[in-house]
């Protein structure tokens, strides 16, 4: 396994390529280099489970779950909620989930309601007071012997006091709902009023009117009043729509023949 080439009138022995050893004794070929085992391929390296999944290798397959808190399944799985508008009517988004918005929002002795969204606070009946900070009990009036009952007023605020009989008589003033000693504007906030309305002046009316320009119509979204142009017509429509001119084909010059 050597070949021998004469260089300046000597021999010279070299081992033939792919063999190796003294060229004047024995060439032999090298031994194999040793096999080394190959690692198993991770199937979960990328994971394949898409956003918000957990990847488990389990007998050389991938196996797809969700993470904890989330629903769906992979590869489209997502927080139960982004927005409350996601949730129930009576619940609200917190960290994502879906949860009542009530505990810890009112004070002691205050009733909490959901109302689209957020928590409504207010005293539980025979008490007074602020519901975010504390109700107290409201402690009888003392009628004195003689004199108008109304002076000073039994019936809270926002309520008018007639004398009947002797006694008073309690009432809520015109545009308050609920009951004396408890009587409240018909909203302070939008959310509590419905969704086409929006609360204006202590009122749930509709936001619409006087809110769009001529040719445009309205709709309202989430209390808001959302105006559009009518078909036909482009332009600002909160400002006003004009009417969209078709401009004819020019025609050509015509020939004599």
């Amino acid at each position: 396994n050597a070949e021998c080439r004469v260089v300046n009138h000597a021999p010279s022995c070299s081992c033939l390529p792919g063999f190796t050893g003294d060229p004047l004794s024995a060439c032999r070929q090298p031994p194999p280099p040793p096999m080394t085992p190959s690692k198993p391929k991770n199937p979960c390296v990328p994971s394949p489970c898409g956003p918000y999944s957990v990847c488990r290798a389990v007998n050389g397959h991938a196996v797809c779950s969700c993470q904890a808190n989330y629903i769906g399944s992979p590869p489209s799985c997502r927080p139960e909620c982004m927005v409350s508008a996601d949730c129930p009517q009576d619940r609200a988004c917190i960290n994502q989930k879906c949860a009542d918005p009530c505990p810890g929002t009112c004070g002691l002795n205050a009733r909490c309601q959901v109302v689209n969204h957020n928590p409504i606070c207010s005293c539980a009946p025979g008490f007074t007071g602020d519901p975010f900070v504390r109700c107290l009990q409201e402690k009888p009036a003392v009628q004195p012997p003689s004199g108008n009952p109304c002076v000073p007023s039994p019936c809270g605020p926002n309520s008018q006091c007639r004398v009947v009989a002797n006694n008073p008589a309690c009432s809520c003033l015109p545009n308050y709902v609920g009951r004396p000693p408890n009587c409240r504007p018909e909203c302070t906030i939008n959310a509590e009023c419905a969704g086409n309305l929006a609360c204006q002046n202590e009122r749930c009316r509709d936001p619409c009117p006087g809110s769009c320009g001529t040719r445009a119509t309205c709709v309202v979204v989430n209390h808001a009043p959302q105006c559009s142009c009518e078909p036909g017509f482009t332009g600002d429509p909160f400002a006003g729509c004009r009417q969209i001119l078709e401009i004819p084909p020019t025609e050509g010059p015509r020939q004599p023949c």
